[in-house]
């Protein structure tokens, strides 16, 4: 029964079925696995004449009358007059116009919120039993069209179906662990008495996915055991050379990382090693280096990124150092033409290219290395298991694995199991912290007069919007409909570019050699530059709808100013305050406290729980959504010990194949 769609629940038709997709939430179980962010906190009723300051605080009453009205821009409020006993208040409600039908008077309410000079900003309500305003009452990761009440009732209607499947656990390990039924830990996670069991539920939902994952590190380390690379000799003349012809001294981070390098490049194992750093910390200096000594033993390296974009500005910034070395590197992407590709795949195949660049154009049939020893895989997580493992196909090669989206060690080394962990922590020693700030849409002109500032020193910005090209079924401001409009208003008098994904390979490396150069002063853009833009000229950036962004996101943009020694700003533009969803607030706020990216990791962990934090919901990695790894330290050493004896058989072994079919436990 959990693996029936979520249409099978009452009230539940393609409108709220799309809605659920998006939050990734197709099945029953999905919606039972639906972990709560946090719990109301238990807070006093109070009669309204006692209301006072800004505390939270309950109160019941009778409606009197209703009324609605439009606030700025898209928001809709509804107003009741509501009394008890001892006085009236008016409750307001956002963004809830269909409330109205329902707030008749005479009916009975219970509402959970704030008292403010306007009356009583109501956060949940109930209309009968108490439940969405019952202390210790569930909040969901929701969205803007799914609101936190509706999330309630179905996960409600799902826990129905909660004792339909068979528990996976072993009966002896439950007992032995002291673990409650995995049936009752659902119902205690979603409907709690009492902090201590929801915390309780939560610890057996955790043991059992940390219990998986365990099994299926150590099936997939046991294959990758049976593998032969040839190891590398020391690293000799070719890497001094390298050093010298560098025009800054690597720093600390960058040669721990690749003394670790080096040591994995010595063994017969192939090496499996994930190179993690923050925005603009050095990572391809790192990587160049590692893919310098496949050159230097007479072998090949090969550097596969997800985009285009980014394979490109990686053949950039290496192909000049090459050059002065010696080395022959070539790009290889499915934009080249025919004649030209094939020109570049007989290259790599004679092994004249010692270093290939590349897109997912490097792991096509046709594309054959006479001798690949080393390949980088830039932004891992964003290739699909089947992509990262044909790279090293049929050979044995030593891996190095990139990311900027940095996740904490404990995770890293929990998820990602025996692939070992290198971190360059700290940027170059001239790089200032980029000043980040937040404001509603309604001062963006604010915004727009700063930047133009920036622009009459000299210098040059980005400004980011979510989409293309405007679209009747969403408000989300277009990169195109932007541009031009910036053309006419803020920016009038400026060269002003756009950006984005549609635009053909040679236009797009156009523009941004213009842009490079100076001759465009803003560069309008989607996500497209989200990763290896590097302008240092660029000092400010403008994201607009930043509130549609995931923080991981957020920061890789924010990266994309501050290359240079100047002080650089990052605003970040978003509907009114009282619109958006509790996480996109989070997020807003984590991005304006910190610009370190294994603390904004830390906070994302938070925010969105282990299961999500690569961005893009994965599978396998989101089977993590109840394990806090920073406090379940020692149930994931009790995962291991149980992993350590236990048959991976029955639904057990069902489980650990699912997570072994799913993308970050694939052969890397």
């Amino acid at each position: 029964m959990l693996e029936a769609g979520v249409e099978t629940l009452p009230r539940v038709g393609p409108a709220v079925r799309s809605r659920l997709a998006k939050l990734g939430l197709s099945t029953v179980g999905d919606l039972l696995y639906h972990r709560p962010r946090r719990y109301e906190r238990p807070i006093d009723e109070r009669a309204i004449s006692d209301l006072f300051g800004a505390d939270e605080a309950v109160i019941q009453g009778v409606v009197l009358a209703t009324s609605s009205r439009r606030g700025r821009g898209r928001l809709k409020i509804l107003s009741a007059r509501v009394a008890d006993d001892t006085g009236e208040i008016k409750a307001t409600w956002f963004n809830q116009p269909w409330l109205e039908a329902q707030l008749t008077p005479g009916t009975r309410v219970r509402l959970r919120g704030k008292p403010n000079r306007y009356g009583f900003q109501v956060e949940s309500y109930d209309l009968g039993e108490a439940t969405e305003t019952a202390d210790y009452a569930p909040v969901y990761p929701a969205s803007e069209a799914l609101a936190q009440k509706q999330l309630r009732a179905l996960v409600a209607a799902a826990l129905e179906h909660v004792r339909a499947d068979g528990d996976a656990l072993p009966a002896s390990l439950a007992v032995s662990e002291q673990l409650p039924l995995r049936a009752d830990a659902l119902v205690a996670l979603h409907h709690p008495r009492s902090p201590e069991e929801a915390e309780e539920g939560r610890q057996r939902l955790a043991f059992d996915e940390l219990l998986v994952l365990q099994l299926a590190l150590a099936r997939r380390t046991a294959a990758r055991e049976r593998l032969v690379a040839e190891a590398l000799p020391p690293a000799g003349e070719l890497l001094t050379r390298y050093r010298e012809v560098l025009p800054f001294t690597l720093t600390d981070a960058q040669e721990r990382a690749i003394a670790e390098i080096d040591g994995d490049l010595a063994r017969t194992t192939p090496m499996q090693r994930l190179l993690q750093g923050d925005v603009g910390s050095g990572k391809t200096v790192v990587a160049l280096a590692t893919l310098l000594r496949a050159v230097e033993a007479g072998r090949q390296g090969a550097l596969m990124a997800p985009t285009e974009v980014l394979a490109e500005q990686h053949f950039l910034t290496v192909e000049g150092i090459c050059t002065e070395l010696g080395v022959r590197v070539a790009l290889l992407t499915s934009a080249l033409g025919a004649k030209e590709h094939a020109n570049v795949r007989q290259l790599i195949a004679s092994g004249d290219v010692e270093i290939a660049i590349g897109t997912h154009a490097l792991i096509q049939k046709e594309v054959g290395f006479r001798d690949l020893a080393v390949a980088v895989v830039d932004e891992q997580h964003r290739f699909g298991v089947e992509q990262r493992s044909a790279l090293a196909e049929g050979r044995s090669p030593h891996v190095l694995h990139m990311t900027a989206t940095p996740i904490p060690r404990t995770l890293a080394l929990t998820v990602y199991g025996d692939l070992s962990v290198s971190e360059i922590t700290a940027p170059p020693a001239n790089r200032k912290s980029i000043i980040t700030g937040s404001v509603s849409d309604d001062r963006s002109s604010e915004a727009y007069e700063r930047l133009t500032r920036h622009l009459r020193e000299g210098r040059q910005a980005y400004v980011v919007c979510p989409l293309i090209v405007a679209s009747e079924t969403t408000v989300a401001r277009a990169a195109e409909d932007e541009a031009e409009r910036l053309r006419r208003a803020e920016l009038k008098g400026f060269t002003v570019a756009c950006m984005h994904g549609r635009l053909k390979p040679a236009e797009r490396r156009s523009i941004m050699a213009a842009f490079k150069a100076g001759e465009i002063d803003v560069l309008v853009a989607t996500t497209v530059i989200e990763v290896g833009v590097d302008v240092p000229n660029a000092t400010i950036m403008i994201v607009q709808e930043a509130d549609r962004f995931g923080l991981a996101q957020l920061h890789q943009l924010r990266g994309r100013v501050g290359r240079g020694a100047e002080q650089s700003y990052c605003l970040l533009v978003s509907g009114p305050k009282e619109e958006l969803t509790d996480v996109a607030r989070e997020r807003l706020e984590a991005m304006v406290a910190t610009t370190d990216g294994f603390e904004l990791a830390e906070r994302d962990l938070e925010i969105r729980g282990e299961g999500q934090l690569l961005g893009a919901r994965q599978p396998g990695l989101s089977d993590l959504r109840f394990t806090r790894l920073r406090q379940d330290l020692g149930l994931l050493e009790r995962a291991r010990a149980a992993a350590a004896v236990l048959p991976a058989e029955g639904l057990l072994g069902d489980a650990v194949e699912e997570l072994l079919d799913a993308d970050h436990l694939g052969e890397s």
